[in-house]
């Protein structure tokens, strides 16, 4: 019986989603937004969102977002400037802000520029930034 169940505990833990995707606002690491998605129980779809913030060495706080579908997270990060962070996903809306790590208790309306989105794809979470426009061109002969 006891090589019956070692052998199953490994196929009980597969199913368990733990894992997280990063954008770092420096580029280096000091300054990151991450999003954590776990699954509690291997029988359930649904996981936990957290949002990680550090900037070292003044900020570092964890913020629960959210229960969703396991495979079904994607949130949008848009930036507003002066470590402003807007986070959507569908209608919920969380607003945070990295200087003084602190959550924003009612949502300001502005969500500033798309960032990227944090979405869960081929079984992995990641961070996919967004596509920027490149400048338009005035087309030859047009008035400036």
């Amino acid at each position: 019986m006891r090589k019956f169940v070692i052998v199953l505990l490994p196929l009980l833990l597969s199913a368990c989603v733990d894992d997280s995707a990063s954008y770092y606002a420096d580029g280096v690491g000091n300054h990151a937004l991450t999003l954590r998605r776990a699954q509690q129980h291997f029988w359930s779809d649904a996981a936990t969102v957290d949002l990680i913030m550090s900037r070292l060495p003044d900020c570092q706080r964890r913020i629960r977002l959210a229960t969703m579908p396991a495979g079904e997270v994607e949130i949008e990060l848009f930036g507003g400037g002066d470590n402003n962070w807007t986070l959507r996903a569908g209608t919920q809306v969380w607003q945070v802000e990295s200087q003084t790590c602190s959550q924003y208790a009612d949502n300001k309306g502005e969500f500033g520029e798309p960032v990227g989105i944090f979405r869960a794809e081929g079984g992995k979470f990641t961070f996919q930034p967004a596509l920027v426009a490149p400048p338009a061109v005035p087309a030859a002969g047009a008035p400036q």
